[in-house]
C-alpha cells in the first residue's frame, strides 16, 4: 500500500513520505493515538491542521504525521455580553469566525478568511487588520509530551506576541486540543486598520456590526488575494512567506520617505512591508524565482509552487530572496512558513 505523502496534507503540495499518519476526527481519538505513538517510542509526532503554513521535507517524515481533524463549537454564557467559546484544534478558523458574526459575537471578526485551523492560530498569534488571537484567548487545553499529560494553558502563559509564541519557540513540546475564547455580545472592536475603513466606508475608531466587519475583511482579502482558493491557480501556497520584518526609527523614516508602508506592531515594533521591500529589489507579481516557483499573480509575498518544484527549492528561493534584500537595504526578512519533515 502506498505511504501518505507530506505533500497531500499540506497547501504548498511538496513534501515525502510520511511512515505514519493518524487522523484525528474526535476528541475521543486522542487517547487512541496518544497510546500508538507511545507504542512506537516516538517522543512527539509531526501535527499538522491543513497545512497552509508549513514547508514539508522532500525527505518527507520517519515517524508519525498527526492530522488534526476534530470540528466543534461549544458556547457558554458567562453574563449578560460574556460568551465563552471552546472550540476544537481541527475546526478552520474562518468558518469559527463567520459562527461568530452569525451569534453577533465580536473579538475575532478580522480574522476571518485566513486559512488552516482553530488550534493552528495561537502558534503564530495569528492576526489582520488590527486583531489577534491574543485578543480573545483565554486558554488553551493541550497535551504535554514532556509531562505525558494534559494541561491547562492560560493565554497568559502563551507568551504570545506579534506573529510569535511559545509553542513557535519550542516546536513539538506541545499539541493544542482546544481553545478557549472571551466573546463578546456587541458591535465589533473599534476598527483601527485604514484599509478596512476605507472597505466599510467608515473611519478609524468606529465599530460596525460584526457580520459588516467580517464581510468587509473577506472582501478586501479577495481584492488583495489573500484568500486561499483550493482550487484556483494559486492554490498551491502558503501565504506570505515573509513576516513584515522590524525596523529602526532611522530606517522607518527612511523606508517611508521611499514609499515603503510601515506600521507600529501590537508590541510597539516598528515593521515594514515585506512586499514592498521585495518589489523594490525587482520582483514583481508572476515573476518566476525558481523551477516551478513563481510570485502569485495578485502579490508578490506570497509564492506559488507548480510541477518541478520542490521543498528544498523552495527554502533554497527564500534564503535567496532575504538574502537579496539585505542586500539592498540592509533589512533581514524572516521566513513565515514553519519547516516540517525530516531536513538535513
Amino acid at each position: 500500500m502506498p505511504s501518505t505523502t507530506l505533500a497531500s496534507l499540506t497547501t504548498l503540495r511538496l513534501g515525502g513520505p510520511a511512515e505514519h499518519v493518524l487522523t484525528i476526527s474526535t476528541p475521543a481519538d486522542w487517547a487512541d493515538a496518544v497510546r500508538t505513538i507511545g507504542q512506537r517510542h516516538e517522543q512527539a509526532p509531526v501535527v499538522l491542521g491543513h497545512g497552509s503554513n508549513v514547508i514539508a521535507s522532500d525527505a518527507g517524515h520517519p515517524g508519525t504525521v498527526v492530522v488534526m481533524n476534530t470540528r466543534g463549537i461549544t458556547a457558554t454564557r458567562v453574563d449578560g455580553t460574556t460568551v465563552d467559546v471552546t472550540v476544537q484544534a481541527g475546526h478552520p478558523l474562518t468558518d469559527l469566525a463567520a459562527w461568530a458574526a452569525a451569534e453577533h459575537l465580536a473579538g475575532i471578526e478580522c480574522l476571518a478568511g485566513i486559512p488552516g485551523t482553530t488550534g493552528a492560530a495561537p502558534v503564530q498569534n495569528a492576526g489582520a487588520y488590527g486583531q489577534q488571537i491574543s485578543d480573545t484567548l483565554d486558554h488553551l487545553t493541550v497535551w504535554d509530551w514532556e509531562m505525558g499529560s494534559m494541561r491547562t494553558l492560560p493565554a497568559e502563559a502563551c507568551r504570545l506576541r506579534h506573529r510569535d509564541s511559545r509553542f513557535k519557540n519550542n516546536p513539538g513540546r506541545w499539541t493544542v486540543l482546544t481553545a478557549t475564547f472571551h466573546l463578546t455580545r456587541s458591535p465589533a472592536a473599534p476598527v483601527t486598520y485604514q484599509p478596512l475603513a476605507d472597505e466599510l466606508g467608515t473611519s478609524i475608531g468606529t465599530r460596525p456590526p460584526v457580520a459588516e466587519v467580517t464581510a468587509a475583511v473577506l472582501a478586501n482579502r479577495h481584492r488583495r488575494g489573500l484568500l486561499l482558493d483550493p482550487h484556483g491557480p494559486a492554490a498551491r501556497q502558503a501565504g506570505s512567506v515573509f513576516l513584515n520584518p522590524p525596523v529602526t526609527a532611522t530606517q522607518a523614516t527612511r523606508l517611508s520617505a521611499a514609499g515603503c508602508p510601515t506600521h507600529t506592531d501590537s508590541d510597539g515594533q516598528l515593521r515594514a512591508s515585506a512586499g514592498w521591500l521585495l518589489e523594490h529589489i525587482g520582483y514583481r507579481p508572476g515573476y518566476k524565482i525558481a523551477d516551478g516557483i513563481r510570485c502569485s499573480d495578485r502579490r508578490t509575498l506570497t509564492l506559488t509552487t507548480h510541477d518541478g518544484a520542490t521543498a528544498t527549492g523552495f527554502v533554497q528561493a527564500l534564503t535567496e530572496l532575504s538574502a537579496q534584500v539585505e542586500i539592498a537595504t540592509g533589512i533581514a526578512l524572516q521566513p513565515e512558513p514553519a519547516m516540517v519533515g525530516a531536513w538535513p
